[in-house]
């Protein structure tokens, strides 16, 4: 699995107004997680615990614009996200704050890539 886009975030500045928007658009469920902050989106059709059930779509999510989530951004998977934040530096490319544990779940981080966009890491929970 390392190496494939496996989620996206869009930040907004208005939630109501942005998930109206890719809702009506595209017809994207948008599921608000208050405490968190967050709202998870699914592209597509999904399972009981929110995970795509048919192969070539990504869900993703929406939260408050900030930083360093000032722009859209997708993450990437990889198996070690220490190694490739190594070589995401020895390439030209720079780590942007550290490196988030999600619950139980996994490990996020952030890199410019060498033309300066913003990426995500993930890194699933052993």
């Amino acid at each position: 699995m390392s190496g494939r886009v496996v989620h996206f975030d869009v930040p907004y500045d208005d939630a109501e107004r942005a998930r109206g928007f890719y809702a009506d658009v595209f017809g994207w469920h948008v599921q608000s997680i208050p405490e968190l902050g967050y709202d998870i989106v699914s592209t597509g059709p999904v399972d009981e615990q929110g995970m795509p059930t048919e192969p070539g779509y990504v869900g993703g999510g929406m939260s408050q614009r900030g930083e360093p989530l000032s722009r859209p951004v997708i993450t990437i998977a990889v198996d070690d996200i220490d190694a490739t934040l190594e070589k995401v530096r020895g390439s030209g490319g720079a780590q942007v704050g550290e490196k988030i544990v999600v619950a139980e779940m996994g490990i996020a981080a952030y890199f410019e890539d060498s033309e300066g966009n913003l990426t995500g890491l993930w890194q699933n929970a052993s």
